[in-house]
């Protein structure tokens, strides 16, 4: 049986053919119970995200037809659309993939965390259908640990790189506790809803979303547990936030330099963080100037993605490296537990003949022959069935000049070089 991972995702097919690979919660279903009924997949998992399928089974050896039929058959696809946008590694290849995409080495987003839980989901599913066996099962485990490794030991995911989440930790890096602090969120695009929640995340004390249409500043803030104002009510809440982040389409600045101003005479010179994500800027030039202000914008916080990138880059260097020794040590414990099974099969033929020869010699000693001499019987016996089979084996590798079986010989019999002699 070989490991298997098969898939389509970002890199290898434009987003029309992704979603025509994707399984939605029902589908997840169905497809478990027609795996768990196929015949050449013995064991299977399915990763489905909006930039990845990925299937994960072990297979027969060199046959990875039948999983490419079954991807373009369940999802009613030509088998040639499939075949031509899909990617497939197999055994070694498909254990480092799984383990570089629960790392978040394979993301869109370099080092992206959601991709661990989905992963997780897919096993908690493959195992709830009954679709894991022993192999799918350990590697799981150790792709899971393999993905914390690289969490704790590189840092890949602590170095923010898209503009909202870095805006939220510049915030955290000026006030160390948000949960004692205010928000104003100005704007309610895709931007702005990405720093509610990971503002809600960080624990926020409070939010304010200030947006031209109050009614989706009422549906982000439902989400948020947050409150939603009309722009034109910016100067009253002002004077209440701690941090203030801004990203709206309008073509002027909605905050100037005389609303801040009476903001922080209210506040009694409280420092006040601003960000300003919009272009064209929302807040103007001139606050930043003001004392107790912390201004900056969009450009500073790309130098700061640009940078953060970079380190993301490095760590995913040391990563890789750490899925490399992952890898062997995984492929050991297989070999490990290979062996393991040949060594029940080898000490049960040795439990079985010893039952049997004692079964005689038991047998004989009901007859009331001499004791002694049955037990001598008993071991010549068990003695000479159990060389009998590795005696000829080594007379045909030395007839035939295997020395690397002898060798192997010698040391799984633990015999001495003066022994051999």
């Amino acid at each position: 049986m070989r490991f298997l991972a098969l898939g389509i995702n970002h890199k290898t097919a434009p987003v029309a053919i992704r979603e025509r690979v994707a399984f939605t919660p029902e589908q997840l279903e169905a497809a478990s119970l027609q795996l768990r009924g196929h015949q050449s997949i013995k064991e299977a998992a399915i990763l489905s995200t909006c930039n990845r399928t990925e299937i994960y089974t072990l297979i027969e050896a060199g046959n990875v037809r039948p999983v490419l039929d079954w991807l373009s058959s369940f999802h009613s696809l030509p088998f040639e659309d499939v075949a031509r946008y899909s990617y497939i590694h197999e055994d070694q290849a498909a254990i480092a993939h799984i383990m570089r995409v629960a790392s978040g080495l394979d993301s869109m987003v370099l080092g992206e965390p959601q991709i661990l839980g989905q992963l997780k989901d897919s096993y908690d599913l493959a195992k709830k259908e009954s679709l894991l066996g022993s192999g799918l099962e350990l590697l799981f485990q150790q792709v899971f640990a393999t993905a914390k490794k690289v969490r704790t030991e590189t840092g890949i995911g602590t170095n923010p790189i898209s503009i909202a989440y870095a805006a939220v930790n510049l915030s955290q890096r000026i006030f160390t506790d948000l949960t004692k602090n205010t928000a104003l969120l100005i704007g309610a695009g895709e931007t702005i809803e990405l720093v509610a929640r990971h503002l809600n995340n960080a624990g926020v004390a409070k939010m304010i979303i200030a947006n031209r249409t109050v009614e989706r500043a009422q549906a982000l803030a439902g989400e948020v547990q947050g409150k939603a104002v009309a722009l034109n009510e910016i100067p009253h809440y002002l004077a209440k936030a701690d941090i203030v982040i801004s990203s709206t389409a309008a073509p002027l600045p909605i905050i100037g330099k005389g609303m801040v101003e009476d903001a922080i005479k209210q506040r009694r010179h409280r420092p006040m963080l601003m960000i300003d994500i919009a272009v064209p800027r929302d807040i103007e030039s001139q606050v930043g100037e003001l004392d107790d202000i912390f201004l900056f914008t969009v450009d500073d916080l790309k130098e700061t993605i640009e940078e953060n990138l970079a380190a993301r880059r490095e760590a995913a260097e040391e990563a890789e490296a750490l899925i490399l020794v992952s890898v062997q040590e995984f492929l050991r414990s297989l070999r490990v537990r290979d062996a393991g099974r040949m060594i029940r099969v080898f000490r049960q033929r040795a439990q079985q003949l010893a039952e049997d020869e004692l079964a005689l010699a038991l047998s004989q000693l009901d007859q009331g022959q001499d004791a002694r001499d049955v037990m001598q019987k008993l071991c010549r016996s068990l003695t000479n069935k159990w060389l009998h089979d590795p005696t000829l084996k080594i007379r045909e590798a030395s007839a035939e000049n295997r020395s690397d079986l002898l060798a192997a010989a010698a040391q799984l019999l633990n015999l001495e070089a003066s022994d051999k002699l």
